[in-house]
């Protein structure tokens, strides 16, 4: 079953994992596993559809305002997506972490991984540490 048509049926992070086909299910249950031995604050939620790890409260200057993850992870089709709602003040932690993960697909907020094997999982294990680190709520 694709993420997107899960958004609806699923209500806890198990059910989301066990909603996964294999070998993605595997994939993401190392990464939520990773997540939670390196950030053990961020408690783990569904928000959009997907695992959100922490929450924070964010105000724009317009005056939008709501409240999103820390770090957030999906299971996709061609990929697992890893959101990291972080920056360093200057650019989004995700992008700082470009050289160290060549083989991922960096985004603005969002690392986006074909297989586990492709990444050093040390260095995302550093990226969620300094994402929990810096949360915006602190």
């Amino acid at each position: 079953m694709a993420a997107s048509a899960m958004d609806d049926e699923v209500r806890t992070p198990e059910e989301y994992f066990a909603a996964l086909p294999e070998p993605r299910r595997g994939e993401v249950r190392v990464l939520h596993d990773l997540i939670r031995r390196e950030a053990p604050e961020l408690e783990p939620h569904m928000r959009s559809g997907m695992v959100g790890y922490g929450s924070y409260h964010y105000r724009y200057e317009s005056g939008r305002e709501g409240d999103w993850f820390v770090v957030g992870l999906a299971g996709r089709r061609a990929y697992v997506s890893l959101y990291v709602s972080a920056s360093d003040g200057d650019r989004y932690l995700a992008e700082t972490y470009r050289d160290r993960l060549p083989k991922a697909d960096i985004g603005r907020g969002c690392v986006r991984i074909k297989r586990l094997g492709d990444v050093d999982l040390a260095t995302v294990a550093e990226l969620i540490r300094a994402a929990a680190a810096t949360r915006p709520d602190r």
